[in-house]
């Protein structure tokens, strides 16, 4: 009697098994009327065509080299399901009947692949092109639709969600929808970048705030990522162009900050830059030929170590660490609002924030509605269910769809009702705090006192000669500009906003 191994696959794991037990009933119909006896079968189950390292296929092979004696044929349902490449499944098809005399039979297309027969090598050949043919066509009808749903109709069609969002909805209906508490998250994270925050520190904040993406590069994808601008990458298509287009799905940061986020992460950062709470300057503050001022601890003849702010270039800055906080500590008190000037802030902001509140109501109002249009859709689905109307799985499908976005609703709701009450107590607790700006600065920890640096004095603050200077300073901080060059502390030099303009003579 004839011995026989077959060979079974289906490509997507989505399918039905049923494409296995088709494969089966065929080859098993073929081995019974021939009275060929089964020896073996290798399925390899949700593995494409489009390459032979594939689990099942491997262990045939290795098979068919120890085994080949004992072998007459290979069975498979198609010719292609070796291989959707025409001259890839010719090559494999030739090699396992010359080198190990064992013959490859294509039940349903009835070909018995003879190498040296003319008539079973064209007709195999044939099947195999025509297969080709239809994974060609198959495939340019896929990539025509998903450039149509990306380009024109602006849907996210990856598999995985990006952090802070969420999926919602079925079918073509399903889209991204903001997860409150994960955009939060990304917002922040691209906000530390553009303010210089080392992506060391990022990632340390990130995860303890509730980042769960896994990876070393995992802060750099979001950085990357255009969905957070309300974008979708996509690809060329025949004659129709690739690239960034609108997407349906809200964004979480403005193409603005996206944007500048990119061009930044364009420009090659060598210097790791590591925080050091001795020297919280560093970085921030430049030497008069521009150059960021590095730190570094010394030590001395007693064992002891002292900090310094230094410039990379020999016989520029040199500077004490204590001497150049004791300085800065002195321009902070300096800079402290007066409480008449603290007044007029309080009564802007109190109008600002009553604006605020007042839009924010609107918002709430429409959030509200929108949750009773998605509550209704989920007791729909509870009375469906309690009468037998749908199955469980749908059931279960559709609360969870509707849940989470009850969820993400009632999330935006808290976030846009702030207790009004509450709001005026932190502006009155927190504008105080400008009446004694020393305080704050010594208070905040070292990320928050770089910010604090580059934000007054625009990114331009120097050292020359053992004394500060900018050209630039926050108006609120500069009323005592004449006494802070007085001690010593800062000079400050406005610049002319326009020097095209001249002059005018005179007093």
């Amino acid at each position: 009697m004839k011995r026989a191994i077959r060979y079974l696959r289906f490509s997507q794991l989505g399918q039905s098994n049923g494409s296995i037990e088709r494969q089966e009933l065929y080859t098993d119909q073929y081995l019974q009327y021939n009275n060929i006896q089964l020896v073996d079968s290798f399925i390899d189950r949700g593995k494409s065509a489009k390459t032979f390292d594939r689990p099942d296929f491997i262990k045939l092979q290795a098979f068919i080299a120890k085994h080949y004696k004992s072998v007459d044929y290979l069975l498979v349902d198609q010719l292609d399901r070796f291989s959707r490449d025409a001259g890839e499944a010719m090559s494999l098809v030739k090699q396992f009947q010359k080198k190990y005399s064992i013959q490859i039979i294509s039940v349903t297309e009835g070909i018995v692949f003879d190498y040296d027969t003319p008539g079973s090598f064209f007709r195999a050949g044939l099947q195999l092109l025509l297969a080709e043919e239809d994974n060609i066509n198959r495939s340019i009808k896929v990539r025509g639709g998903l450039y149509t749903a990306r380009a024109k109709e602006g849907r996210f069609l990856t598999r995985e969600k990006p952090f802070g969002y969420s999926k919602v909805g079925e079918g073509k209906q399903r889209h991204l929808e903001v997860n409150e508490i994960e955009a939060k998250i990304v917002k922040t994270i691209y906000d530390m970048y553009l303010r210089d925050v080392p992506l060391y520190k990022i990632k340390e904040i990130a995860y303890q705030s509730g980042f769960d993406r896994k990876g070393n590069m995992a802060i750099d994808r979001v950085l990357a990522n255009p969905v957070y601008a309300g974008l979708v990458r996509v690809e060329p298509f025949k004659d129709l162009p690739g690239g960034l287009f609108p997407a349906i799905h809200e964004p979480i940061v403005d193409k603005t900050t996206w944007t500048m986020v990119q061009s930044k992460m364009k420009k090659v950062d060598k210097v790791k830059v590591v925080i050091d709470d001795e020297i919280p300057l560093r970085g921030v503050v430049k030497c008069h030929c521009g150059t960021p001022l590095t730190g570094a601890p010394s030590r001395g003849k007693s064992g002891k170590y002292f900090y310094y702010y230094k410039c990379k270039h020999s016989k520029h800055n040199n500077i004490s660490a204590i001497k150049a906080h004791e300085q800065f500590l002195n321009v902070c008190d300096l800079m402290s609002v007066p409480e008449r000037q603290i007044k007029e802030i309080r009564d802007g902001s109190y109008s600002s924030i009553e604006q605020e509140v007042k839009a924010n109501k609107k918002k709430v109002a429409d959030k509200k509605h929108e949750l009773e249009g998605v509550q209704q859709l989920l007791n729909a689905v509870e009375e469906k269910w309690f009468r037998d109307e749908i199955n469980k799985d749908t059931y279960e499908r559709w609360y969870s769809t509707y849940s989470d976005h009850i969820l993400t609703i009632t999330a935006a709701i808290e976030r846009l009702s702030p207790n009004q009450g509450k709001a005026f107590e932190i502006l009155d607790r927190n504008l105080d705090l400008l009446g004694d700006i020393k305080h704050v600065y010594t208070r905040s920890d070292t990320l928050q006192k770089r910010e604090f640096v580059k934000m007054v004095f625009n990114g331009n603050l120097y050292y020359q000669e053992g004394i500060y200077r900018t050209p630039t300073i926050l108006d609120i901080f500069s009323h005592n500009a004449s006494k802070m060059e007085e001690k010593g502390c800062l000079i400050y030099k406005k610049k002319r906003e326009n020097l095209s303009v001249i002059p005018h003579s005179g007093r």
